[in-house]
């Protein structure tokens, strides 16, 4: 198709920017929504019947890990972008512990190339910080915000004192990202637990207390100079208590699925597979999280896709990696939990489209209205189907979720008024665009 045709989807339950389904069509033009309406006249290069299947804005995973450049034996730009289009994800935002660092504009500019040629999605890239390099965090153009690893990193991204934190909080405007976990109090018990091989003592020793002490501090820096803060993949009870009881109005929190649905029991099912950073708690913080989810406390839902191969993963912890694919069965995974009764199908589909644009200040994405971009994902919300890892397209291979029986899986992904991937078939073909943040 080219970059003006027309495509027009029949009879779909559409879900409207007012949270209620709607039978009716939309007529795209080019790589936009031109119209949502009952019974659309006009012709179009391409129909398609959806017929009992329900159109959702497509996914933005605000947070995934796509190693390119340096690690691409994990994972890579084409292939992790493939599995983007499988699972609705029709935009990501990625993250800068790639080799080399994206800390300098010369990097983020590498990346955006490479995704400009790969990419079958839309993309956008967090540039991270160090203790160096504020000329870059305030002048890098385009990205979605400045990454910190508070804790959980070596190396040049990790930012762990409050000293070295807080020039990056006063100057400048744009968006900071923290992965929030104490490095003094995980390399203190790292020491404690010194010897012990089984994998469920990672969740000991970057524990809840890790992670509250970091987000305590990245939380009053954001208050002494009012800077917007996001907390990436929030994973404890006390840390969605604390915020319960003081979030100033520009700071927004995301939460994965996999922190939602799994527990400290997955490690004695799955092993190292459950092994990620922050780790996985225990039932009662997965309660605590839905609760806060559901009550607008958290903003929205990320994968933190971050992929290992099988291989890498067999290692005897601690060297074994921390982290676990997830664009392939967010959206199923949580459109599941809808069907379940656990929310609502517009509740998962504000938190994994509508806020994330909002926070992030993404224009023309996450609802499905004319003017906005046509990124759309067509689901089957009728059917069940377990997650299969011989059906997986990350590179690396496997899903802690194997296994597991799922609705709402895509059954077409449009990006920009183009179908990427329909029942199985990619369209290797079609790119995507660099995403543009308003402010």
């Amino acid at each position: 198709m080219s970059s003006d045709s027309c495509l027009l989807i029949r009879h779909a339950r559409i879900l409207m920017p007012t949270g209620d389904i709607l039978l009716a069509d939309v007529l795209t033009r080019g790589r936009e929504i031109v119209q949502v309406a009952p019974n659309i006249s006009a012709s179009a290069d391409r129909e398609i019947d959806a017929t009992g299947l329900t159109l959702l804005p497509g996914v933005i995973d605000p947070q995934v890990h796509f190693r390119e450049p340096g690690l691409e034996h994990k994972e890579d730009l084409f292939t992790a972008s493939c599995a983007c289009a499988k699972g609705g994800v029709t935009s990501f935002l990625e993250m800068p512990n790639t080799r080399p660092l994206t800390t300098t504009q010369a990097a983020l500019d590498d990346k955006l190339k490479r995704a400009s040629e790969k990419c079958l999605v839309n993309y956008g890239f967090f540039i991270g910080a160090t203790p160096e390099n504020l000329p870059d965090l305030r002048e890098a153009q385009p990205t979605c915000g400045i990454k910190i690893f508070m804790g959980s990193m070596r190396g040049g991204l990790l930012v762990d004192s409050e000293e070295s934190l807080e020039p990056i909080f006063a100057q400048g405007t744009r968006l900071i990202a923290v992965h929030a976990e104490d490095q003094a109090r995980i390399r203190e018990r790292r020491e404690k637990f010194a010897g012990i091989n089984d994998p469920a003592i990672h969740s000991q020793i970057q524990d809840n207390q890790a992670a509250l002490n970091a987000t305590q501090l990245a939380l009053k820096l954001s208050k002494k100079y009012q800077r917007r803060l996001h907390i990436l993949h929030l994973s404890t009870g006390e840390e969605a208590e604390l915020l319960r009881r003081d979030k100033p109005s520009w700071v927004t929190a995301e939460v994965t699925p996999q922190h939602l649905l799994l527990n400290t029991s997955a490690y004695e099912k799955i092993g190292t597979l459950a092994q990620m950073n922050p780790p996985l708690r225990s039932p009662q913080d997965n309660a605590t999280l839905w609760q806060a989810l559901l009550d607008g406390v958290i903003d929205f839902i990320a994968t933190d896709h971050a992929p290992h191969t099988l291989e890498e993963k067999a290692q005897t912890y601690p060297n074994s990696p921390s982290g676990m694919p997830g664009v392939e069965t967010s959206l199923a995974l949580m459109l599941t939990q809808a069907i379940q009764g656990r929310c609502t199908i517009a509740q998962v589909s504000n938190w994994m489209s509508t806020a994330v644009a909002k926070a992030y200040r993404i224009p023309k994405k996450g609802a499905i209205a004319p003017s906005y971009d046509a990124d759309l994902v067509l689901v089957d919300l009728e059917n069940y189907r377990p997650v299969r890892r011989e059906e997986l397209l990350t590179k690396c291979g496997w899903s802690p979720f194997e296994g597991w029986n799922l609705t709402g899986w895509s059954v077409m992904t449009i990006v920009g008024g183009q179908v990427v991937y329909e029942r199985g078939k990619l369209h290797t073909a079609i790119r995507g665009q660099a995403l543009t943040f308003d402010g």
